[in-house]
C-alpha cells in the first residue's frame, strides 16, 4: 500500500497543521508539502512534555519496556511503506532502509530488555547506623531518575536509526523521558510515519500522547526554540560541528544550563602499521576503499584518512585503495546541499600545499564519486584544514617517514568517534606506543578491521573527545547512552511508601 504523507505535525497525539509549509526535495519520485515547524508550535510540543513527565517518570520499567516493544512492533508492520518514503526521499537503495529499519526496532527492543534487568538504575543502600559514634548516620539510598523532557534532533544520514525513533529517543523514553523530535528536512514523510508509529503504541497502551511530539522542519528558529525552551532538560544532537556548536552554545548561555549531547563527525584515522603494510598492504587498500564508499561515504565513522610508512608496503597500499575507489560509479548522495559541501571539500583538500591527487572525478547535482589525495606528514602538519572532515568518499593518505614521526601525526590529530590500528604481529611495540595517544583521541579503538558499522550492543561507544562530540564521558550508540538522560538523586530517611518502587526492600 502506497504511502501519502498527510504533512502535518504530531503534537501530543494529534496532527496538529501549519499555515507555512516546505516541500520535500525527494532523490526520486513525488515531492510532498509538510507543515513548517515554528517557535510556538515548539513551545506548544514542550508544554505537552512537561506535563506528561511527573507520570512518565513515575511507570514502571516494565510499562516503559512494553512500550518500546510496541513501537518497535508498529515500525515493522508500516515496514513496506518505510522503505517506500525512505528510497524516495534519500536516494538510499531498498536493503540498506531495511537493514536500517532493523537497526532502529532492534535497538528499541535492546533497551526494553535493558531496563527490564534494572542494572542501569545503579541502586544504592547505606543502612542506618543510629549507634554510630562520633555521629550516627541516616539511612541513604539511591539511584538513578530521568532527568526531565528532552529534545532530539533527526539527522540526515540515518533517516530512522538516528532520527524520529533513533537511539537518542530510544534511550530517552526508556529513561522515562517525554522527546520532543525536531524532524529533519531531507527525509519529512519517513520520519512522519515512523512518529505515527510511535503515537499509534502510545494510543494502543493508553499512554499520555505528550510522551511524543513531532515538529517537522523549519526555519533556524525552531532548533533555537527547542533548545532554550526552560522545560526541556537535555538535547540529543547528529549533525555537523557548525550547526552543533550553535546549538551546544545555546543550551550553555541558558538561565538554567542543560547538557547538549552533539555527535559532530569526524574523520577517523587508520594507522597502517609496517609489518601489516608489508605483507598485506595491498588488502588493507582493498577494504580501506570498500569502507570509504559505504553508504557514499555518509557514515560520520568513515576512515578518512589513514597514515602509513612512506616506501613499498605504503605503494602497494596506496595502489590497491586507487584501484577499488575507481571501481566505484557515481551514487546518489542524500541531499543537494551534502553533494555541494563534498564537492567544495574534496576542492579544499585538493588545494592543500603538498597535496597530490591520485583519483579524482567529475561529480553533478546530487551524485558523489569518489577522491584520493596523499601528502607528506610534514604538509598535513603545515595546514589544519586537511584534518577536517569531508562527508562523502573521499580518503587523504598521510605518508610518514618513520614510526617515530608516525606517533607525532597520531598526537597532532583532535578528537575522534574512532582510531584504527592496521597491525601485525611484528606490529606490537608499536601498536603499545600508539594506544595510549588513541586512547586519549578517540571513543572506540580498532584492531584490523573498518569503523563503519557501529555494533547496537552493551559495550559499544560511540562518541568521542570534542570536535567528535560535546561530551566525552558519553555515548549515543548501545545502552551506556540510556545515561544521558537520567541524573542520581539520593533519599535519606524517607518512608518506604514515599520511595521509587524500584528502591523499596519489600
Amino acid at each position: 500500500m502506497t504511502f501519502t504523507p498527510h504533512g502535518d505535525h504530531l503534537i501530543a497525539g494529534k496532527r496538529v497543521p501549519a499555515e507555512a509549509t516546505f516541500s520535500s526535495a525527494p532523490a526520486h519520485g513525488s515531492a510532498f508539502a509538510f507543515s513548517a515547524g515554528s517557535p510556538e508550535l515548539v513551545a506548544q510540543a514542550c508544554a505537552a512534555a512537561q506535563t506528561a513527565f511527573a507520570g512518565f517518570a513515575a511507570s514502571s520499567r516494565e510499562e516503559r519496556a512494553v512500550l518500546l516493544d510496541t513501537i518497535a512492533d508498529e515500525i515493522d508492520a508500516r515496514g513496506d511503506q518505510i522503505t517506500e518514503i525512505g528510497t524516495s526521499e534519500t536516494g538510499l537503495p531498498e536493503a540498506r532502509l531495511q537493514g536500517e529499519r532493523g537497526r532502529t526496532t532492534g535497538q528499541l527492543r535492546l533497551f526494553a530488555t535493558h531496563i527490564r534487568e534494572a542494572a542501569y538504575l545503579d541502586r544504592r543502600h547505606d543502612i542506618a547506623l543510629p549507634d554510630r559514634q562520633p555521629m550516627p548516620r541516616p539511612d541513604l539510598r539511591m539511584m538513578q531518575r530521568p532527568i526531565g523532557p528532552v529534545a532530539v534532533f533527526g539527522a540526515s544520514n540515518f533517516p530512522l536509526a538516528f532520527s524520529t525513533a533513533g537511539g537518542d529517543t530510544a534511550a530517552a523514553l526508556a529513561a522515562g523521558c517525554p522527546v520532543v523530535v525536531k524532524g529533519h528536512g531531507a527525509h519529512p514523510g519517513t520520519g512522519e510515519i515512523v512518529g505515527e508509529a510511535i503515537v499509534a503504541a502510545l494510543d494502543k497502551l493508553g499512554l499520555d500522547g505528550g510522551i511524543f511530539s513531532l515538529v517537522q522542519g523549519g526555519s533556524r528558529a525552531v532548533g533555537e526554540a527547542l533548545v532554550t525552551d526552560p522545560r526541556i532538560k537535555a538535547v540529543g544532537f547528529t549533525g555537523s560541528l557548525g550547526g552543533g556548536r550553535a546549538l551546544f552554545d545555546l543550551c550553555a548561555k541558558r538561565p538554567e544550563p542543560i547538557p547538549f549531547f552533539g555527535e559532530l563527525g569526524s574523520v577517523n584515522p587508520m594507522f597502517v602499521l609496517p609489518e601489516a603494510a608489508a605483507a598485506r598492504g595491498s588488502d588493507i587498500g582493498a577494504g580501506w576503499a570498500g569502507s570509504l564508499t559505504m553508504g557514499v561515504g555518509q557514515f560520520c565513522t568513515n576512515p578518512g584518512i589513514a597514515i602509513v610508512v612512506d616506501g613499498p608496503g605504503a605503494d602497494a597500499f596506496v595502489s590497491s585503495a586507487c584501484e577499488g575507489l575507481r571501481a566505484v560509479a557515481p551514487q546518489t548522495m542524500l541531499t543537494d546541499g551534502m553533494a555541494e559541501a563534498y564537492r567544495s571539500g574534496a576542492r579544499r583538500v585538493s588545494e592543500g600545499a603538498g597535496v597530490t591527487s591520485l583519483l579524482s572525478n567529475t561529480c553533478d547535482g546530487r551524485s558523489a564519486a569518489p577522491y584520493l589525495f596523499d601528502v607528506s606528514a610534514e604538509d598535513w602538519m603545515a595546514d589544519e584544514a586537511l584534518s577536517e572532515e569531508v562527508f562523502g568518499p573521499l580518503g587523504l593518505v598521510i605518508r610518514v617517514a618513520d614510526t617515530e614521526q608516525m606517533q607525532t601525526v597520531a598526537a597532532r590529530f583532535k578528537g575522534q568517534l574512532t582510531a584504527t590500528l592496521q597491525m601485525d604481529d611484528g606490529d606490537i611495540d608499536l601498536a603499545r606506543a600508539l594506544l595510549p595517544v588513541l586512547e586519549q583521541m578517540a571513543g572506540r579503538v580498532l584492531a584490523n578491521g573498518f569503523p563503519t558499522g557501529v555494533e547496537v550492543a552493551d559495550t559499544m561507544v560511540h562518541g568521542g573527545p570534542y570536535p567528535a562530540s560535546t561530551n566525552f564521558g558519553a555515548t549515543s550508540v548501545g545502552t551506556l547512552s540510556i545515561r544521558r538522560f537520567l541524573r542520581p538523586v539520593c533519599y535519606q530517611n524517607l518512608p518506604e511508601a514515599l520511595l521509587p518502587a524500584d528502591l523499596r526492600t519489600g
